[in-house]
């Protein structure tokens, strides 16, 4: 589970931005109705669904982007050679672009709480630390500072019995490759822990229906995903999965023989395509192809569904950007009243859509603004921290009336489009 990221000189983002999955201190009449909208660990309230709101270009991709791209990071940095550049953009104005980037991670897995953090460049890792809490006190597992080199005894500080070896593990890391990917890859095991929650607890993104994963989740999930339709008053009333032998041809390749230019033989491709075909009501025994004759929203709901049945049965955390895409708002709200119904999964995403502003259904301290500032970086805020809302206050028409200042600014008087169309 996800208790906080911090993020700071990735794309948009200039200063460190936090986004908080720890429950605020709310005892109202109207919070204590939305219950199942948090949930306990430990000491702490964790929130289940954090929504990201603000106009365009303010930065809303920019916080997922930024958790994707050091995703990727710590999953593949022991794959990258020398020279390899990291996939991601720094704050460009200011001189930003010449300055490290950083990313903090605090979480859970497997019953014990982690602070996971690095700063680099995109050329090269500059620091790299790993506490956690076996108890009540934060302790060290390792800490790495490439400012201290260069010998590797100066650069890491390892914790008591934590890593078998480290300073072998230590060897083997390259200034572009992060410690615990590494340590991964060697098969130490705490490493692994780390890894393996970045690979399968946190996931951002919905599967492509064209690949294996979205076959296995479908085939684990297939009643579920059933009755999850009906409830969102689909007609659909059966699903079924093909992996499909096609043959293509292939376009023939020209050798240059002498002076001749000779075709090679004509050649055919077997490729295996998965696709999935839907059943509905009106007529179960037609079938219809997803993606290619169902609606837009029809094949959202289904990928959404297809993945977070798997992240509400089994508590992980999942990051969309615009996840109501062609949904409709009550088909939005019930992708969230799955997540509140859940034990301990936990949802952040991003919207345009103002309906879910709705302080009946989530909390204040779920809805988060982010705002473009002067000097063009992204800040974001929680409905939370402006303490003269009341709850008795419609938030959607304060948000669109500029109260919170994460809106649009636009002149789209008839008149002023008029003299812009030169009419």
């Amino acid at each position: 589970m996800l208790l906080e990221m911090r993020f700071s000189n990735f794309f948009s983002i200039k200063d460190e931005v936090c986004i908080d999955f720890k429950a605020g201190n709310i005892n109202t009449a109207g919070v204590k109705m939305l219950a199942d909208n948090v949930f306990s660990f430990n000491d702490d309230t964790l929130i289940k669904v954090l929504g990201l709101f603000g106009p365009n270009a303010s930065g809303k991709s920019s916080i997922l982007k930024a958790a994707a791209s050091c995703i990727q990071i710590i999953l593949q940095s022991h794959l990258y050679n020398e020279g390899v550049k990291f996939n991601y953009m720094p704050f460009k104005f200011d001189g930003y672009f010449k300055k490290p980037s950083s990313f903090f991670i605090d979480f859970i897995t497997d019953g014990i709480e982690y602070e996971y953090s690095f700063t680099l460049t995109r050329n090269e890792i500059l620091t790299e630390e790993l506490y956690y809490y076996p108890g009540k006190r934060r302790a060290k597992i390792f800490t790495r500072d490439e400012s201290k080199g260069p010998a590797k005894t100066d650069i890491y500080s390892f914790g008591e019995g934590q890593f078998v070896k480290p300073l072998d593990v230590a060897q083997s890391t390259g200034t572009n490759t992060l410690f615990i990917s590494r340590a991964s890859q060697m098969d130490r095991k705490i490493a692994k822990t780390i890894y393996n929650y970045f690979r399968t607890e946190l996931l951002i993104g919905l599967p492509q229906l064209s690949g294996k994963y979205a076959v296995e989740l479908f085939k684990q999930n297939k009643e579920l995903i059933l009755q999850a339709l009906k409830m969102a008053d689909s007609d659909i009333v059966n699903i079924d999965v093909k992996i499909e032998k096609k043959i293509y041809a292939v376009p023939p390749a020209y050798l240059q023989v002498g002076s001749s230019t000779i075709p090679s033989i004509p050649m055919q491709q077997t490729v295996e395509e998965i696709n999935f075909y839907t059943k509905h009501k009106r007529n179960p025994d037609v079938t219809f192809h997803l993606e290619a004759e169902e609606s837009a929203g029809t094949i959202q709901i289904f990928s959404l569904l297809l993945l977070l049945l798997d992240v509400c049965k089994n508590g992980k955390t999942l990051i969309l950007d615009e996840f109501d895409a062609s949904l409709h708002t009550e088909l939005a709200q019930f992708i969230l009243d799955m997540v509140n119904a859940s034990k301990s999964a936990q949802f952040l995403f991003t919207s345009h859509n103002t309906n879910l502003l709705d302080i009946k259904k989530m909390r204040r301290d779920q809805i988060l603004f982010t705002n473009k500032k002067d000097d063009g970086s992204t800040e974001v805020y929680s409905l939370f921290d402006f303490k003269d809302f009341r709850e008795n206050m419609d938030a959607e028409k304060c948000y669109l009336e500029g109260r919170f200042d994460a809106v649009p600014y636009i002149n789209s008087s008839i008149s002023v489009i008029k003299n812009l169309l030169g009419e």
